[in-house]
């Protein structure tokens, strides 16, 4: 985690908004803000750094040092015992594979390192990488018992990057509770939860990133007590002979997703909630995920593809129809 810029969070905005930006979870991290008292905020900033700064050192697969590391490299070889916050998060990667009917998966990092995007490709991956990786694959191989988990193949490995930043931008929004803090926008990497306003309206201002012309906003939403979770490859991808090859892998083929979907938009009653069905209905594509999403209550989505832009009718809602001011 970088250190956070405190410049404008120290110096409230005319509309007394204060904003802590830091990186972690591998995104910029934005968090605004109004509460009069300097020395309540510089606490709640304390809280957030600190809990960010625990979950990051304890569930990243990229620090060595990490239990998700540890599991990872125990794969085939021996059971890791787990805390009680290790477990209620393994039975979160539970829920979320059930939930998404298998579309996401806390065990496809071999399928997330075949595919780096990251990485320059001078040739795709062979069809017997992508297999291999398949083999490897799948929560329903994972062994548990209380206090301990077990992956039972070398290669195995866990990756909580599906689902992680919008679990955290919950945490967050828990700790901004127990502050009484009742205007805060909390923004990791485009996974957000809004609540109360931004001292000029009753709500937040949110831009829908256009997924075909990433630097243009496609709408913006006026957003309170609820969560927004976008999901699209125009930022995480590889080109490899002019086609491009996004970060969000389908399990069922273990290849990028590629089916005319631009972005997905998901408002929902909390950030993990967005979280599945902006990444399952950008998988499943334009029918298949509204379909899917309509089984659930209060989540409203908008599907951006090749053919044009398409949602269920309570998305609207949101939307802001004549937005001259662009203060969030």
């Amino acid at each position: 985690m970088s250190a956070p810029d405190l410049s404008k969070f120290l110096t409230p905005s005319p509309l007394g908004v204060r904003e802590l930006h830091f990186r972690a979870l591998g995104t910029e991290c934005h968090v605004k803000i109004r509460l009069d008292s300097e020395r309540q905020a510089l606490q709640f900033a304390a809280d957030t750094l600190e809990w960010i700064k625990n979950f990051e050192e304890k569930y990243s697969r990229y620090l060595d040092t990490s239990l998700i590391s540890k599991i990872n490299d125990a794969a085939g070889q021996s059971w890791i015992e787990t805390d009680d916050d290790a477990e209620r998060l393994l039975n979160v990667a539970d829920e979320v594979f059930r939930k998404s009917d298998g579309i996401l998966d806390a065990t496809m990092l071999p399928l997330a390192k075949v595919w780096d995007w990251k990485k320059i490709h001078q040739q795709l991956p062979t069809e017997d990488n992508i297999q291999e990786a398949l083999r490897l694959t799948g929560w329903d191989q994972v062994e548990r018992r209380e206090g301990a988990i077990f992956l039972p193949e070398k290669g195995m490995g866990l990756d909580f990057g599906g689902f992680g930043k919008e679990l955290a931008v919950d945490a967050l929004i828990e700790i901004s509770r127990r502050h009484n803090i009742e205007d805060v926008l909390i923004d990791l990497g485009r996974d957000i939860y809004a609540n109360g306003g931004n001292g000029k309206h009753e709500f937040w201002h949110i831009g829908i990133e256009d997924g075909k012309n990433p630097e243009n906003c496609l709408a913006s939403l006026a957003i309170s007590d609820r969560a927004v979770s976008s999901s699209g490859t125009y930022a995480r991808h590889f080109m490899h002979n002019d086609k491009r090859y996004g970060h969000i892998i389908d399990p069922r083929t273990g290849w990028p997703t590629s089916n005319g979907v631009n972005s997905v938009t998901v408002i929902a009653n909390s950030c993990l909630e967005a979280g599945i069905h902006s990444t399952v209905c950008y998988i499943l594509g334009v029918d298949e995920g509204l379909n899917f999403s309509s089984k659930f209550h209060e989540v409203d989505v908008c599907i951006q593809s090749d053919q044009g832009t398409e949602g269920n009718p309570q998305f609207e809602r949101w939307l802001v129809k004549e937005d001259n001011d662009k203060e969030s």
